[in-house]
């Protein structure tokens, strides 16, 4: 996060060179993933064209739509109301900053504004409060995770152990909330953008609360689609469950995006679960590219868009 007091970033700061790095190096990386441990990596890569892949794409525009609605409602809060089309292509827009560490680079939606463009308090605010509201909704989904573990026993295998792990820091962060409420007033007081994060998720709260909370679960049926068509067999809610469980892993390391811990951690949930780790590998990247790069994409397209044709986003 950047701390109080801190110089705004630079509005038209968009890292072409170390967005270019990143995407080259993690196509890399999945590819000799691949073709080292995978099994048929023509095959796996072709369902992203299949009826499945449309299906699981879809699903994942659909989570896309569902948080732009939600940074919509937020962005209001602040008398900066947009069309449905144009807040949803400049809620978009901001996914081009995503491989940044925690995805702190998507605190740059408000601020790169051609007109009215947000404070940097205010940007951080709606930015934490995304990032609140995606965390308590992805720590519910993570609970059919937590019932797998209970059933296949408390420690089998390495991965079953991480699941616990995770398990005792959602009760963590569920006490860090507690005391967050019982000393809010001090602690807001001192930071100005939580305390203006705060006054958002005070906004509809069930509003936001239930955009979230579907726009995830959109994901984990993408997931459990994707694992269906690759002969891994599992419920959907323990697929949406791993699929939490990943993406928190992801979010505690700080790493761009949560590149190789989210991996790491879907990867092994899907061989404790009886996968093969071939096809754990294969479902992991497809997935990967489906709820991940696929906005990385769109949001580069949007944003460019946005810049050059539509003059609503400064890049200077």
């Amino acid at each position: 996060m950047i701390p109080e007091g801190a110089p705004p970033p630079a509005q038209g700061a968009l890292p072409f060179k170390r967005l270019l790095l990143v995407l080259g190096v993690v196509a890399t990386v999945y590819a000799a993933a691949l073709l080292v441990w995978g099994d048929s990596p023509k095959t796996s890569l072709a369902l992203l064209w299949s009826w499945t892949g449309v299906q699981a794409a879809g699903l994942c525009l659909l989570n896309y739509l569902l948080r732009g609605l939600r940074w919509r409602l937020w962005m209001a809060h602040y008398n900066r109301h947009f069309g449905w089309l144009q807040g949803l292509r400049l809620y978009l827009a901001g996914y081009a900053f995503t491989p940044t560490p925690g995805n702190v680079g998507e605190a740059a939606r408000g601020l790169m504004l051609a007109r009215r463009p947000l404070g940097p308090v205010q940007s951080l605010a709606i930015f934490g409060a995304e990032r609140l509201a995606d965390l308590l909704c992805l720590l519910l989904l993570c609970l059919p995770a937590l019932g797998w573990l209970l059933r296949h026993g408390a420690v089998q295998s390495a991965p079953a152990l991480l699941v616990g792990l995770l398990a005792a820091g959602a009760v963590l962060l569920s006490v860090a909330g507690g005391l967050l409420f019982v000393y809010r007033a001090k602690i807001l007081a001192r930071f100005a953008w939580l305390r203006e994060a705060w006054h958002c998720l005070a906004v509809r709260p069930w509003l936001w609360f239930g955009l979230t909370l579907v726009a995830w679960a959109a994901q984990g049926l993408a997931v459990w689609l994707v694992c269906r068509a690759m002969n891994v067999h599992l419920e959907l809610l323990t697929a949406t469950g791993f699929y939490a469980v990943a993406m928190v892993a992801g979010a505690l390391s700080a790493l761009p995006a949560g590149l190789g811990g989210t991996e790491a951690v879907l990867t092994g949930l899907l061989v404790a679960q009886g996968a093969t780790p071939a096809a754990a590998l294969a479902v992991t990247v497809l997935v990967r590219l489906l709820t991940l790069w696929l906005a990385v994409a769109i949001g580069v397209l949007a944003l460019l868009y946005s810049a050059a044709i539509r003059k609503e986003i400064s890049l200077r």
